[in-house]
């Protein structure tokens, strides 16, 4: 008998409906030589520190540093305390039995790092020694399925996905739970005052801006604006030059050779650049890009965002969520004019779709290098069927940029003129000839959105225009705008460098804060923990997390930029690097930060920490 075990029971019986299985047991299905099991995520957890002997908060057993990490079962609330989840206990003992009984195990948690890591727990508590093989697929249509057990690989080639995400864990137990003992014994609060590799330094980026933005104090500055009439048609242009005091401005006012006023000249055409510039479509999503885009046209969270993609990519609608690239390989590219095709009757997408069956497709977005454990998501040619409105948002984001990303360069023309009265005045605006992928969505082009004029008229150097009007306009420089979730996954990709370019940016992701598949669970836990409250869109820290971030912000744990480097490591690791060398480089920091935090803690009273 093979046993296969998925990561939930909606995924095994879809796999075992594919192979015609139809008898249902408790906890499995079984039918034509298979026998289909489940988890429910994750059931097996790094044991607490009880579990090693260090009962209770006490300075004495900091650091905690186990010689070997230990397994133990989820837990649940009770009203004996935290105790042993019985679901969790009895679905053990059925896979434990089955693979007793099974002939070959095949893997078919979800194909990536946190996948992997359900299941060999579950493989290592169980102390299992029969090989097993693993599925590895992109898709959960019935032909992705197919495909993969035709194709199933030895489960050591994923040793190193293992070690990773062991790895992962262990640093998160290690920081998370000496960290916390170590602010919250030293601090002498009551309160537990939660701390952790990527949670906390993702509070310190929430904090540092919002005391950046409520401490900001605007700056008034001045500028001069003329209205010139060519031919009927006017445009506005603005001082090249701010100035700091009102005087400065009204000197330059009265300068300006105001036609209307009487002055024939008015102002001079003193240069006029038109450039053509090629935009390129963006890349096809990943999980993060998805979730920034949700957020800005919905306003739904990144953790809405990955459960109704998650629900979707069950439902055989999309490609794996959880994907770190932007990029597909030549095989999947070939499939993409069958997926446009697909789309040719889509209510908003159709004429665009159809317009692009007979084009050549853009392939900016092909890159099998650049491809990691999973391609880019897509959709996967599925009729959707009864979605909801929320599902379909989110589906049409998928499948709107998928035409996006293979549509032709929107050309623009940038006209910039320059024109002299008194002082030199610029007058800026874009002209979109050819939309291009613009035309998919028809999104406002965001170069414009700051422009002073809509279109410009054809002018030519030397040429002398009426001024029609004149005028001082009084402005105040603008702080940084509090983050929201779509602005705090962007900087998360890049430990927060400010980083436009997508490409660039792409290139330092294994640098980032946390995974694409991570990101939206920490942002969930510091709002649990009570640090961050949503306020309309944006993210705002409370005053806990303001108390919190006092004491740690100069500290190593709040660092973007080390944590950021921890990942670049684990990915490391991903493809064969010392499992050792990080342990011991891992067990150092928490030596190091539990040491900084409890000389921080005790200059700090209770009631500090606990005025919300």
């Amino acid at each position: 008998m093979k046993v296969i075990i998925a990561e939930k029971p909606s995924v095994a019986r879809e796999i075992a409906k594919v192979f015609g299985a139809t008898t249902k047991r408790e906890g499995y299905i079984e039918g034509k030589g298979y026998t289909f099991t489940w988890a429910f995520g994750h059931l097996l957890q790094l044991a607490t520190p009880q579990e090693y002997g260090y009962y209770g908060w006490s300075v004495q057993n900091l650091p905690m540093l186990p010689g070997k990490f230990k397994l133990a079962i989820r837990k649940v609330k009770s009203k004996e305390g935290m105790v042993d989840d019985p679901s969790v206990k009895k679905q053990l003992d059925i896979i434990n039995t089955l693979f007793e009984e099974a002939s070959e195990i095949i893997v078919a948690t979800d194909a990536g790092r946190e996948g992997e890591l359900i299941f060999r727990y579950i493989y290592y508590y169980l102390k299992c020694k029969k090989p097993f093989k693993r599925l590895w697929i992109s898709s959960q249509t019935d032909a992705a399925i197919k495909e993969g057990f035709r194709n199933l690989k030895p489960g050591s080639e994923y040793d190193t996905l293992f070690n990773s995400a062991h790895c992962r864990s262990q640093a998160d137990w290690l920081v998370g739970m000496n960290a916390t003992q170590a602010l919250s014994l030293a601090a002498g609060t009551r309160s537990v005052l939660s701390l952790g590799r990527v949670q906390t330094p993702t509070l310190a980026m929430i904090c540092s801006r919002y005391l950046e933005n409520k401490n900001f104090v605007p700056q008034i500055y001045y500028q001069v604006a003329i209205q010139v009439d060519k031919d009927g048609q006017l445009f506005r242009a603005i001082s090249t030059e701010n100035y700091k005091t009102k005087e400065q401005a009204q000197e330059v006012l009265e300068k300006v050779e105001n036609t209307a006023a009487g002055f024939p000249q008015g102002g001079q055409i003193i240069n006029v650049e038109a450039k053509p510039r090629k935009e390129p479509p963006p890349l096809l999503h990943d999980l993060s890009s998805l979730q920034q885009e949700a957020n800005k046209r919905k306003g739904f969270t990144a953790d809405q965002t990955l459960g109704i993609l998650q629900n979707l990519y069950e439902n055989k609608l999309v490609t794996y969520p959880r994907t770190g690239s932007r990029y597909i390989g030549d095989d999947v590219f070939a499939t993409v004019p069958g997926l446009i095709e697909k789309l040719t009757d889509h209510q908003n997408f159709g004429k665009q779709a159809t317009l692009l069956t007979s084009a050549k497709l853009n392939k900016r977005s092909v890159n099998a290098k650049k491809v990691t454990d999973h391609h880019a998501i897509l959709p996967t040619g599925e009729a959707p069927r009864q979605l909801t409105p929320d599902q379909q948002a989110v589906y049409d984001m998928v499948a709107g940029r998928m035409l996006e990303a293979f549509h032709q360069d929107c050309i623009k023309e940038i006209t910039k003129i320059t024109v002299q009265s008194g002082v030199k005045f610029a007058a800026s605006g874009t002209v979109i000839n050819t939309p291009g992928w613009r035309a998919v969505f028809n999104d406002k082009d965001e170069e414009k959105k700051d422009e002073e004029n809509a279109s410009l008229p054809k002018v030519t150097k030397g040429e002398s225009l009426p001024v029609t009007n004149k005028a001082v306009l009084e402005k105040q420089t603008k702080p940084k705008p509090l983050y929201n979730e779509a602005s705090l996954l962007k900087a998360l990709e890049t430990a927060g460098k400010e980083i436009e370019d997508e490409e660039l940016r792409y290139a330092m992701k294994e640098s980032g804060l946390g995974t694409p598949a991570t990101r939206a669970a920490i942002i969930e836990t510091l709002i649990k923990r009570d640090y961050v409250i949503r306020e309309k869109k944006n993210l705002v820290p409370t005053e806990t997390g303001l108390s919190v971030y006092g004491i740690v912000k100069d500290k190593q744990i709040a660092q973007a930029e080390l944590t950021g480097n921890w990942e670049k490591r684990l990915e490391e690791i991903r493809s064969g690097a010392s499992v050792a060398d990080f342990q011991s480089e891992i067990q150092n920091y928490t030596r190091s930060i539990t040491s900084e935090l409890l000389k921080a803690g005790t200059r700090f009273r209770s009631k500090e920490l606990t005025a919300s």
